[in-house]
């Protein structure tokens, strides 16, 4: 049974808002994404990883004490593609802070 028929330019991502995270540590902000003006996915972390930025799924810690993603793509290409739109964002929000702190 099918219950969604995927558009031909498939899911967009029309909203992205980012919390800085203002304490020292690997975790560098805290994401709301929203889908389609639809549908919202909140506390995806951007983190700061030995290899660059990257972003975490919202988890939750089962019982057996390991952290588990509560939501998440199912996909490579979409997880890259959201990543690609959350890190751009957050490098954005950035540099909007350097020039108002330039400026002030």
């Amino acid at each position: 049974m099918q219950y969604w028929r995927k558009g031909l330019e498939g899911m967009q991502i029309t909203d992205v808002r980012v919390r800085k995270v203002a304490k020292e540590g690997k975790l560098k902000a805290v994401v709301s994404i929203t889908m389609d003006e639809e549908f919202v996915v909140h506390d995806i972390k951007v983190i700061e990883g030995e290899k660059g930025l990257f972003i975490a799924m919202p988890s939750k810690k089962a019982l057996d004490g390991e952290y588990r993603d509560i939501a998440h793509p199912i996909n490579s290409g979409t997880r890259e593609r959201i990543q690609k739109i959350i890190l751009d964002k957050y490098e954005e929000a950035l540099q909007e802070e350097e020039t108002a702190v330039a400026e002030a």
